[in-house]
């Protein structure tokens, strides 16, 4: 089945993100409104945060949640599946690993938590920028590609990507977004920014960094109003007190895709993922020592995740 705009299907997938908006125009309005949006400073009260390679999912009648929300967003993308008639959101963060087996879970996830609804599926994009080197042009082509093999249809409402996501500033190309939230409620995306990102967040981005798995891990299960990481192992990482030795400079430099626009908190994020894989060279034994996720659960005040045996 088809990617749907406008109400329109398309016969194929776009070769590139100018020959989409080329195609639909009204896309391309959409995202020009959607950038003019301030960001939004958002806290932790009710709040999952999506890392780099997660997502949640969740329904608009979540009493533990309120937003669901990704940052940090440069060459990566920010997806968004809602069904209008269920209510149900997943918000995925996609780097590019195992981009059509991702989709596939992400449509089939949400097809399950929308069984007995009548309604649409709509699929927002937000994130990449005309990075010099083309990631997130590939990375959003092999997206729209992977959706538009579904088996259903999937009506695209917004995509600010690439250059539709791109300000220029001193003749270096920036992203305007690096981060959405949704108010699960009613489906409203929104610029946004969150300085409190959850927890373990050095596991969650050693993950990433030791490229120890490529599949989306689903961090949040809605019936039970916990979040929960693992278990996941990783590979042992050699040089990792070299690198710990390097400049912050040299780190960005190193071991960013897009150096240049990455926010201020990369190298920090990249040292604590450092210093835990030092610490924690076999996660499996360290860290999952019984082969179970680690399970947390919102503060009475809908603030802070805290840690849980469950």
């Amino acid at each position: 089945m088809p990617i749907v705009i406008s109400g329109v299907p398309v016969e194929e997938a776009p070769p590139d993100t100018r020959s989409l908006f080329l195609g639909a125009p009204n896309l391309k309005d959409a995202a020009a409104q959607f950038t003019v949006i301030p960001s939004k400073m958002v806290g932790s009260h009710g709040l999952i945060y999506v890392g780099q390679r997660e997502f949640a999912s969740t329904v608009s009648h979540d009493k533990n949640v309120s937003i669901i929300g990704s940052d940090d967003c440069t060459t990566c993308l920010i997806v968004i599946l809602r069904h209008t008639g269920s209510g149900a959101i997943i918000l995925a963060h996609m780097d590019g690993a195992d981009v059509d087996g991702s989709v596939h879970i992400l449509v089939n996830r949400i097809q399950e938590m929308s069984v007995g609804y009548e309604g649409r599926l709509e699929l927002n994009l937000i994130g990449g920028f005309a990075d010099p080197r083309a990631h997130s042009e590939r990375l959003s082509i092999s997206i729209l590609h992977a959706f538009h093999r579904q088996m259903t249809d999937i009506d695209l409402v917004l995509a600010c990507i690439g250059d539709l996501n791109t300000t220029y500033r001193g003749g270096i190309a920036w992203p305007f977004i690096y981060g959405v939230g949704v108010y699960i409620k009613t489906g409203e995306i929104f610029p946004a920014i969150f300085p409190d990102k959850g927890p373990d967040m050095s596991l969650r981005t050693a993950r990433i960094f030791t490229n120890g798995q490529q599949q989306l891990m689903d961090i949040y299960d809605c019936g039970l109003g916990l979040m929960r990481l693992g278990p996941f192992t990783y590979p042992p990482l050699r040089g990792v007190d070299l690198w710990l030795q390097q400049s912050d400079d040299l780190i960005v430099s190193h071991l960013s895709p897009s150096p240049e626009v990455e926010p201020p908190n990369f190298s920090q994020k990249i040292r604590a993922a450092l210093n835990f894989i030092r610490k924690h060279q076999f996660p499996a034994i360290t860290v999952f020592p019984d082969g179970r996720p680690k399970f947390y659960r919102k503060i009475e005040n809908g603030g802070m995740w805290i840690e849980i045996q469950y």
